[in-house]
């Protein structure tokens, strides 16, 4: 089923399975296919952000489960921390899957990384649909769910436009110039080969 996405300032994407049917004005997209459903979003509608963090992110932290808070808190455990809690496959899993969905919830649709090395990451990234692009060494600057709090340059996936693949976000600000002062907590929504993935409740 065909889908339109719309942001506030009346800018909107027409999903087609993984792909970007048609990009533009609001109107001239609904006219275009004026049998889809639409989903309007409040602030903007933006390429999705590329994590530069991957491996520091899913295979060299922790994401506690939320069962886990009262023990381990809520935030990523890194160092001795993760030392410390000697983890098997099926925790790596789950870490990675619960890490892939903050990535998501931070309008995230690729990582960055050396090729990863843990298998139960490998699963738990390709099951989830979450890009990979390669990189070289590791980015300087402390790791991140947020791509803004890096101090690293942002980098998006490539430009949305018609035929290409369907992989944005939607951030509740007015321009890229307060998604940069208030960061990728402002999402909204992240769409990752077509699928709606996170939608902030």
């Amino acid at each position: 089923m065909l889908t339109i996405h719309a942001d506030s300032r009346g800018r909107a994407l027409a999903v087609q399975g993984e792909w970007i049917a048609t990009a533009g004005p609001l109107e001239e997209v609904r006219a275009a296919h004026p049998a889809a459903r639409v989903r309007e979003w409040p602030g903007i509608l933006t390429p999705g952000l590329v994590n530069l963090y991957g491996n520091e992110l899913l295979e060299e932290a922790y994401h506690p489960d939320p069962r886990e808070a009262a023990e381990l808190g809520t935030e990523p455990l890194t160092g001795e921390a993760l030392a410390a809690l000697a983890l098997d496959e099926v925790r790596w899993g789950a870490s990675a899957r619960r890490g892939v969905q903050r990535m998501l919830a931070h309008g995230t649709v690729a990582a960055a990384c050396e090729p990863l090395a843990n298998r139960a990451v490998q699963d738990a990234v390709r099951r989830t649909g979450l890009g990979v692009v390669g990189r070289l060494g590791r980015p300087q600057g402390p790791a991140s769910l947020d791509p803004y709090s890096c101090g690293a340059p942002v980098e998006f996936a490539p430009e949305r436009e018609a035929g290409s693949a369907a992989r944005f976000a939607v951030f509740d600000v007015r321009d890229v110039s307060e998604l940069a002062e208030r960061g990728a907590g402002t999402c909204v929504a992240t769409v990752v080969a077509g699928r709606l993935v996170y939608r902030r409740r």
